[in-house]
């Protein structure tokens, strides 16, 4: 996080980076598609009539059947990515039990809501409560007219009013910053790079490995499907750290945000000190709790964990935001 007056240099930033990484994602699905060219190759297709097998030769073929897999890939990536569009908030509402929520049933959520798009001057989205217990929120949508921030009920109970303004005003934040539609579409294309990493490893499990050893008709069929393997493990790896690198950062970005909107950020700092290992959604998959306030799910010695930690964020309020911590600190100074 950068003092107010380097905010929106930093988003700035962070949004061309944000777009870098894209088109980084886009890029690995054509690594992809080479490695699983050279499997494929390697594995039964053999060589185009007359090559003298070898590992270059494979590699050679491999990367002419890209020339004609790679585009069919770019426009499988782009069809998945329009029936995300038009489906994502379906599927996340049926995921999760989200549902939209009336100004009569919550309307002091609906009026502070409103207040801080009025203060911007940007379109109110739509507010919808999650029936769970753990304390969290998250904001969807790929255009203006899907945007969407929910709520849980145990969010609700737990908030006061500014705890509640400064998470929407988070929320809010990522909404204007497009931290939502780079997060749904990394989610998406890192995705397909997992199913296609899971399916590579099935089949590779199923199917005998080429031994070298029976002749020279399958020289350097092994060596080449070791190396389009060992791609595919690159390429998720890749993606798993493009997804972490996306999040990590905009949570910063989105903190700060709030506190210029609220103009109160021991409110952000209260309401993160009760979310902070509360905030779980049970039903979630993983690439929900990516949009999410809080992501509690490290992972193994927090090397995947999509969010910076609480204290980090907290510290970061303090410093550059005026923010105080309660008395007594929650953890040493």
């Amino acid at each position: 996080m950068l003092p107010a007056y380097g905010l929106y240099t930093h988003i700035r930033r962070n949004e061309l980076r944000a777009r870098a990484l894209v088109i980084g994602l886009f890029a690995l699905n054509l690594v992809l598609a080479y490695a699983a060219a050279l499997v494929i190759r390697s594995a039964g297709t053999g060589l185009p009539f007359g090559a003298a097998p070898s590992l270059e030769a494979y590699l050679r073929a491999a990367l002419h059947d890209l020339l004609w897999l790679g585009p069919l890939v770019i426009a499988g990536t782009l069809l998945w990515l329009f029936v995300a569009f038009r489906t994502h908030q379906a599927m996340i509402a049926g995921v999760v039990g989200a549902r939209a929520v009336s100004v009569f049933e919550a309307p002091d959520l609906h009026r502070q809501l409103e207040a801080l798009c009025i203060s911007r001057g940007i379109a109110v989205p739509a507010l919808q409560i999650a029936d769970d217990p753990a304390l969290n929120a998250y904001a969807t949508g790929l255009n203006p007219q899907q945007y969407a921030i929910t709520v849980t009920s145990g969010l609700m109970a737990a908030l006061e009013p500014r705890e509640m303004q400064a998470v929407l005003a988070h929320e809010l934040t990522h909404i204007r910053n497009d931290d939502v539609r780079t997060m749904m579409i990394a989610v998406a294309i890192a995705g397909i790079l997992a199913f296609a990493a899971d399916h590579a490893f099935r089949s590779a499990l199923m199917r005998d490995l080429p031994d070298d050893r029976g002749g020279r008709g399958r020289a350097g069929a092994l060596p080449a499907q070791l190396i389009g393997v060992a791609l595919v493990v690159v390429a998720w790896l890749l993606s798993q750290a493009i997804r972490f690198a996306l999040s990590r950062t905009r949570e910063y970005v989105a903190d700060a945000g709030a506190v210029e909107l609220t103009k109160d950020p021991d409110a952000l700092i209260s309401a993160l000190l009760k979310i902070s290992g509360r905030g779980d959604l049970a039903r979630a998959p993983s690439g929900l709790m990516e949009l999410c306030v809080d992501n509690p799910r490290t992972g193994f010695l927090d090397l995947l964990a999509t969010h910076p930690p609480i204290e980090d964020r907290i510290d970061a309020i303090v410093r550059y935001g005026g923010g105080r911590l309660p008395y007594p600190a929650p953890w040493p100074a």
